[in-house]
């Protein structure tokens, strides 16, 4: 599950360097592939918010304080801008955790990637120009993909979950476009602008978990715990949130954030890795051929819209 990131130039460098700048954002690729097999593995439809409390609550001190400086000098239309974006990235990862309870991890982290495809179109709609055949030839493979991925059991209706997960994709794209249209934010510190967006989900979850009827509260969930779900919730916020936030901001201070968004784009398909390798899961013929068709369109989405 991927956070938000807001890269900046960087000058060319040597392939020898520009390749051991890789290894790490590959790195948060594999994590964030894994990130939903995580999350499944520790939450219930009961927890989900719960879980999101604890997840982010435990690295937002240590973004404030990385950041407190920076943070210190942003304007009031700055903060506010932040905080809108970080209302949308609390519904983003409602939808996903929300989703990925309810299907697959190798579901879940295929149909996230519809992101790539749904944000260049958005974007054309807004813009309105129209998109290239070969961008709407790559974004009729990744349905055709996603139909078949979400029916390999045989074709029925998509499931809760999975629609769920298309939902948060939807998110996604509102919350990149908003983060380009909205002016204050534009030339905000990026670790200040990721620490006010945190704050403002986390705000949200932690109002959610008060109301009655929410599941579980944050303390109650913790002392549930045993090592296994302590070890997947230090993963979800150490390595998928922190790590993951740090590198970039390393990489693109390193190499170009074309190369960095290219790498990142593999999540998907780690994802499925997980899911079938680690998780046990068997999508069957009719779902690895949707898998196939995923990753191919959107690795074409990307290169027809770059």
């Amino acid at each position: 599950m991927s956070t938000l990131a807001a890269p900046a130039p960087a000058p060319a460098l040597a392939p020898r360097r520009a390749r051991l700048a890789d290894l790490p954002v590959l790195l948060v690729a594999v994590v964030w592939g894994g990130s939903y097999l995580a999350a499944k593995g520790i939450t219930a439809p009961h927890t989900v918010i719960a879980v999101l409390v604890l997840r982010f609550a435990l690295v937002l001190p240590v973004l404030v304080l990385a950041g407190w400086r920076r943070l210190r000098v942003l304007s009031p239309a700055q903060l506010r801008g932040a905080a809108a974006l970080g209302l949308v990235l609390g519904g983003i990862f409602l939808l996903e955790t929300y989703g990925v309870v309810h299907t697959s991890a190798t579901n879940a982290g295929l149909i996230i990637s519809l992101t790539m495809i749904f944000t260049p179109l958005a974007e054309s709609a807004v813009r309105r120009t129209a998109p290239s055949a070969a961008f709407l030839g790559a974004a009729a493979v990744c349905v055709a993909g996603v139909v078949l991925l979400t029916q390999g059991a045989g074709f029925t209706a998509p499931g809760a979950g999975d629609l769920l997960i298309l939902g948060a994709a939807l998110a996604r794209t509102a919350h990149v476009l908003l983060m380009a249209r909205i002016k204050a934010v534009q030339d905000a510190d990026a670790l200040s602008l990721t620490t006010v967006q945190l704050g403002g989900a986390v705000l949200v979850f932690a109002l959610l978990a008060a109301l009655p009827g929410t599941g579980d509260s944050p303390w109650a969930a913790a002392a549930d715990f045993g090592p296994g779900q302590w070890a997947g919730l230090a993963f979800l916020s150490v390595l998928c949130t922190l790590f993951a936030f740090f590198v970039q901001m390393w990489a693109v201070r390193r190499t170009s954030p074309s190369r960095v968004s290219l790498l990142l784009g593999t999540e998907p398909l780690w994802a499925a890795a997980a899911g079938i390798a680690l998780g046990g899961e068997h999508p069957g013929p009719l779902g690895l051929t949707g898998a196939a068709l995923v990753l191919v369109g959107t690795a074409w989405g990307r290169r027809a819209a770059a």
